[in-house]
């Protein structure tokens, strides 16, 4: 397990506390994956569509969202697709089935097939061809690694996170090209953006939309519900980011073999060590009888 807990005030020498397993340096680099959404949608007031299409911070909060595909998020989803003017067949992201155990097992139960609206990438490629709209960019190529939005991506990210090094791109799980850089500089990232006034609509949406972030058993949503002081996004590949709107302090967390379990009993014990809530979590590792054979700890 990797984590960075970045303090407010500091020099850039000072303010990073670091803990690891030992295995590898701080300076790998890892892949944003959905903790990128947030930085991506900074470009939404970069290019004030925020204020041409009226967004509510609810439609704000599903373009940060890695979202489990419920009713509430796809109903935000085809809401933007319309205010876009875009059409369904636009959307590049693929189709999953919701990661919402209830909200998957109501569509079965009513035999109705998902469709991009729930794929929990689906804000984020909605913003993205919007952008494309009104630079008048080529929509059906806005996934490819050499089209203007990408670039303009990546410029708007590295320049959040304080990056200059070039580190490995590839292909995100929804089909778009996904930065990678060492987790101090995700956490500065998130310090940079949430920290900004002229990025406090995302911020609140944030803060006011804590389930259209993510959902029914999603981490970020149980740390924002749990402590409404703090920003969460999770990611894909163990990642999770956090930013105290109180202390403007950060805190990154890579659970390094990927386990979400690992992920949101790390995260949780941290953020009670570090004094920013009082989650419980069970730790209890049981038979499928509930017999209680071991336990997670932490080493550390």
């Amino acid at each position: 397990m990797l984590l960075q807990y970045i303090r407010d005030g500091l020099t850039e020498e000072e303010h990073i506390v670091e803990f690891s397993d030992g295995c590898t340096g701080f300076d790998t680099p890892y892949y944003l994956r959905s903790c990128a959404k947030p930085l991506q949608a900074s470009l939404m007031v970069d290019y004030s569509l925020n204020k041409e299409f009226n967004l509510s911070s609810e439609e704000i909060a599903l373009i940060c969202a890695s979202h489990a595909g419920e009713n509430c998020h796809v109903k935000i989803a085809e809401t933007l697709l319309n205010k876009f003017s875009l059409s369904i067949h636009d959307l590049k992201c693929g189709i999953h089935r919701p990661i919402s155990k209830s909200s998957d097992f109501n569509l079965k139960v009513n035999r109705i097939e998902p469709n991009e609206l729930y794929n929990n990438c689906v804000g984020k490629h909605l913003l993205f061809l919007a952008i494309c709209k009104v630079n008048k960019w080529d929509i059906r190529t806005y996934d490819n690694k050499s089209h203007p939005l990408q670039k303009l991506v990546k410029e708007r990210i590295n320049s959040l996170c304080n990056v200059s090094a070039e580190y490995p791109v590839t292909k995100d799980g929804c089909g778009v090209p996904i930065l990678s850089m060492p987790l101090k500089n995700m956490v500065a990232g998130y310090k940079k953006l949430f920290s900004n006034p002229e990025y406090r609509i995302i911020r609140d949406a944030f803060i006011n939309n804590p389930y259209i972030i993510g959902g029914e058993n999603r981490l970020d949503t149980e740390i924002m519900q749990g402590s409404p002081k703090l920003i969460a996004k999770v990611g894909a590949g163990g990642l999770c980011i956090i930013f105290n709107t109180k202390t403007s302090e950060g805190l990154g967390i890579k659970v390094k073999d990927c386990s979400m379990d690992a992920r949101r009993i790390a995260t949780l014990e941290y953020l009670n060590r570090l004094g920013w809530g009082n989650f419980n979590y069970d730790n209890k590792i049981k038979t499928l009888h509930d017999d209680i054979v071991g336990e997670i700890v932490l080493t550390s």
